[in-house]
C-alpha cells in the first residue's frame, strides 16, 4: 500500500471510530434502559478510544556497503541507522547488509538490528538478484515501513521487481552520493527504471548541493522530493582520541622543517584508484624545486583492488625518490590507529580527479583531516568545495589544463608558510563539526523521529 492510500485509510477509520462511539452513547441515552445497560454501553466505549500511534515506523536501511567494509557510503550507512536508532531509543531499526567472511565475528555494541543476507556486497546481477529475492520475502513487513535504500546497490534490486509491485513499501527513501546518478543516466535501461524509482519515493536526500543539482539536472523527477543531509565526523571520534587541539610546535613543525630535521608530511587517506588523485599528488610533489622535495615526505593510506594503478603508482614513487622526495605507502592503516597517521602529518592531500562516470561527491575524509588541524589541498571538482572551503580550510586547484602546476604551487604556498598552515588547521576544526548526524537522520526521517 502506498503512502498517500495508507494516510486516506487512517483517516477513514478515525472518522468511523468517533462515529460509532457517538451512535452507541446516543443510543444509550435514549433507549429507556436500565443503569446496568447503560453501565455496559460506557464500558464498551472506554476501549474505542484512539491509542496514539508509536512514535517511529519500522526503519530498514539497506546497503551492499556496511562494516567491516570502510569508506564513505559504508560510513554513512552505519551513521544515520545510528543517528536514528538513539533517536528512537533503540526500537525499530534495522540494516541489512552483505555477510561477514567465514570466521569473521560480528562487531558488538550495535544500537540498531543487522541482519546479514547471503551477498557480496557488489553491483553485480547476482548481488541484486540476491537482494530482490530478500526484498519479495519480507514484503509483508516492509509495506508497514520506512525502508532506506541508501545507496545504489539495493535501488538497482528494486528496479527489478517494478513491473510487479511486490516491493510496495509504506514510505521509501533514496540516497544519492553522486556517481550513481551519473551511471543510471548513462544506460537507457536503467535510466527509465530510475525515474520511475523515484517517482514511487517518498523522500530523496543528497549529501550535498551539488550531488542535488546533478540528480535533478539528470532526473527532474526528483525535484521537490530532494533534501540535503549532509555527512558528519564518525561517531566516537573524539572518543577515540582522534579529534585534536592544536598540535604543539613540538610535534607539527613549525617551518620548513621540524627542529630536529624531519621532513613534512603530506598525507593521502583513500583507496589507491584513478579517481582519488594519488598519481596527481606525487607528481606535483615531485615537481617541487630539489630544495623542497628533500624536505618533503608524501604518505598513502589505503589498499586496492586494482594491483595495475598501484604498481604504476609504486614506480613513479621510485622515479621521485630518485630526486629527492621520501614517498612510503602504508597500506590498511585501522581506524583506531588512522589518528596517529594524521597527527604525524602537516598537510592533507585528496586531489581527486573524474574518473569515467565516477566523480567525489562529498568525501567524509576531509573533514577527519579538517578534525585533527590539517590543513588540505585538493581538486575543485564535484562536491569536494562543500567539504574543503577555498582559502578558509584548504586550497582548492580547479583540475584541466596547467593545474598540475597550480597544484605544485598550492604545496609550496603551504609547505613554506606555517603560520598559514596553522590558520586553515584551525578553520578546518571548527568546520569539521558544523553538522551532525542527528540533524542529518531528523531532516531525512523527518516525523518518523519525533
Amino acid at each position: 500500500m502506498c503512502y498517500a492510500c495508507a494516510q486516506k485509510n487512517r483517516a477513514a477509520r478515525q472518522r468511523g471510530v468517533a462515529g460509532g462511539v457517538k451512535l452507541r452513547a446516543a443510543r444509550g441515552d435514549d433507549s429507556g434502559r436500565p443503569r446496568r445497560a447503560a453501565g455496559r454501553v460506557e464500558a464498551r466505549t472506554q476501549p474505542l478510544r484512539m491509542k496514539p500511534l508509536p512514535s517511529m515506523r519500522p526503519l530498514f536501511l539497506l546497503t551492499h556497503e556496511f562494516w567491516p567494509r570502510r569508506g564513505g557510503i559504508a560510513t554513512y550507512c552505519e551513521e544515520m541507522a545510528r543517528a536514528a536508532a538513539l533517536a528512537a531509543g533503540g526500537r525499530g531499526v534495522e540494516v541489512w547488509a552483505p555477510a561477514l567472511r567465514p570466521g569473521e565475528p560480528e562487531r558488538a555494541g550495535w544500537p540498531f538490528a543487522v541482519r546479514r543476507l547471503p551477498l557480496r556486497g557488489t553491483h553485480d546481477l547476482g548481488c541484486r538478484l540476491a537482494m530482490a529475492r530478500f526484498l519479495v520475502g519480507e514484503r509483508r513487513r516492509l509495506r508497514r515501513a520506512l525502508v532506506h535504500l541508501a545507496e545504489p546497490g539495493p535501488m538497482l534490486a528494486a528496479m527489478l521487481l517494478q513491473p510487479w509491485r511486490t516491493f510496495c513499501p509504506q514510505r521509501m527513501i533514496l540516497t544519492f552520493h553522486g556517481s550513481e546518478v551519473l551511471k543510471f543516466h548513462a544506460d537507457p535501461v536503467i535510466r527509465l527504471l530510475a525515474r520511475r524509482l523515484i517517482r514511487r519515493a517518498w523522500r530523496v536526500s543528497t549529501l550535498t548541493q551539488y550531488a542535488r543539482r546533478l540528480l535533478c539536472e539528470c532526473f527532474p523527477e526528483a525535484a521537490g522530493k530532494v533534501v540535503l543531509a549532509p555527512g558528519a565526523l564518525r561517531s566516537g571520534w573524539e572518543a577515540a582520541g582522534q579529534d585534536g587541539e592544536p598540535d604543539g610546535e613540538g610535534e607539527r613543525s613549525s617551518g620548513a622543517a621540524g627542529p630536529d630535521g624531519r621532513r613534512l608530511v603530506v598525507l593521502t587517506v583513500g583507496r589507491l584508484h584513478p579517481r582519488k588523485g594519488q598519481a596527481q599528488t606525487l607528481a606535483a610533489l615531485a615537481a617541487l624545486p630539489e630544495a623542497w622535495r628533500r624536505r618533503v615526505e608524501y604518505r598513502m593510506a589505503g589498499t586496492t583492488n586494482r594491483p595495475g594503478y598501484e604498481a604504476e603508482l609504486r614506480e613513479a614513487a621510485r622515479r621521485a625518490e630518485a630526486e629527492g622526495l621520501a614517498v612510503r605507502f602504508l597500506g590498511d592503516v585501522p581506524d583506531g590507529e588512522l589518528g596517529a597517521a594524521y597527527a604525524e602529518a602537516d598537510i592533507f592531500a585528496l586531489t581527486s580527479v573524474e574518473h569515467g562516470h565516477s566523480v567525489e561527491g562529498f568525501g567524509l575524509v576531509y573533514l577527519e583531516a579538517s578534525a585533527h588541524g590539517l590543513p588540505v589541498v585538493a581538486h575543485a571538482i564535484g562536491g569536494v568545495a562543500e567539504a574543503v572551503h577555498d582559502g578558509e580550510t584548504g586550497l582548492l586547484v580547479r583540475p584541466g589544463p596547467g593545474s598540475g602546476e597550480l597544484l605544485t604551487e598550492a604545496f609550496a604556498r603551504l609547505l613554506g608558510d606555517a603560520a598559514l598552515r596553522r590558520r586553515l588547521g584551525a578553520a578546518g576544526r571548527a568546520w569539521a563539526r558544523k553538522n551532525s548526524w542527528a540533524d542529518s537522520a531528523r531532516v531525512l526521517y523527518g516525523e518518523d523521529l519525533d
